[in-house]
């Protein structure tokens, strides 16, 4: 039996994460990026970042930048990483998204949207796919999910149910996953993964007026609070259920947004609670938390750059990108 990685396993990596941090993206960053003068000033900042040379005026550009920064970070970690299966937990969100378009596309060519960052590599779950037309090549969850979700969208033409099918599969993998690691704040982290899926299902079928059996079969198992408890509670209100969580303030913002409040406020507060969980490992010298915070941290830094790039593009001031932007992770 192997032996399961000590935080001291991990004192090289965090020193060396500790470094890489100066790459990621600041409020200074930010704020330079929302007033350049130009958009190709603002995409400046990411270059100097180590983000590749783009067409500031592409979102295909930006996106191939971003596979390719990300595809980097997941091939030095790998390297370096104790317990590669915490990587695992972060790549398994791009199984899942391949799976999904791929499904959704009956057939047609979807490979300009699929995103190779998982545990299979893009190109050969496509190719292995059109091929047979069977998932037995994948690992039994994804598989499984993968038939049933292709049989739900055959038999209903509904592709969000379909997409319902995979994403309770995801969590259940990725919480097993998790759990399999021993990490206890990786853990934590998924569970609060899970919590905010549940909390905007719930903020989005109350507004819908549709609690009932259909927010039942939109949530997941796995978060701190559990589905039982928000079948339950949800009618008087999301606030209470969530009170005692890093979702809270969140969840106040969603009880506002059921009786048409803001959901862009709630949807960032959402986002938020879940990268503040994961900052929580900048006061750990060393050990899993400090990669696992820094993937996580790439990953909003990602988002940030679509999104102040694309507000640019579309003429939108700086007051109302920033009103979009999550926190910054550094």
């Amino acid at each position: 039996m192997a032996r399961k990685p000590k935080d001291t396993d991990y004192l090289f990596l965090s020193a060396s994460i500790r470094s890489r941090e100066r790459e990621l993206l600041t409020r200074s960053h930010v704020d330079r990026m929302l007033h350049a003068a130009t958009v190709a000033e603002s995409a400046q900042v990411l270059n100097e970042l180590g983000y590749p040379p783009f067409d500031p005026g592409s979102e295909t550009g930006l996106n191939e930048a971003i596979a390719q920064v990300r595809s980097t970070m997941f091939h030095e970690l790998e390297q370096q990483m104790p317990d590669k299966g915490i990587l695992d937990v972060f790549k398994l969100k791009y199984d899942y998204h391949n799976l999904k378009t791929i499904i959704k596309s009956r057939g047609g060519d979807v490979r300009h949207l699929l995103l190779d960052a998982g545990r299979v590599r893009a190109e050969e779950m496509d190719a292995r796919f059109r091929q047979t037309g069977k998932w037995d090549f994948l690992s039994p969850v994804p598989a499984a999910a993968a038939r049933e979700a292709a049989r739900v969208l055959a038999e209903t033409g509904d592709p969000q149910r379909s997409d319902f099918v995979l994403d309770r599969a995801y969590f259940s993998e990725l919480l097993t996953m998790a759990k399999a690691t021993g990490c206890e704040f990786l853990i934590a982290y998924v569970r609060t993964l899970i919590d905010a899926a549940n909390l905007r299902s719930a903020v989005r079928t109350l507004r819908m007026h549709r609690a009932g059996t259909f927010l039942q079969q939109v949530l997941f198992e796995g978060g701190a609070v559990s589905v039982s408890r928000i079948l339950a509670g949800v009618n008087d209100g999301v606030a209470e259920l969530y009170r005692a969580t890093p979702l809270a303030r969140a969840a106040e913002l969603g009880q506002e947004a059921v009786s048409g409040g803001s959901l862009t406020a709630f949807e960032k507060a959402c986002d938020n609670a879940v990268l503040a969980r994961a900052a929580a490992s900048r006061s750990v010298p060393f050990g899993p938390e400090v990669p696992i915070g820094y993937v996580v941290a790439r990953e909003n830094d990602f988002t940030s750059a679509r999104i102040i790039l694309s507000g640019r593009l579309a003429g939108l001031d700086a007051d109302t990108i920033r009103e979009r932007l999550r926190d910054s992770y550094v």
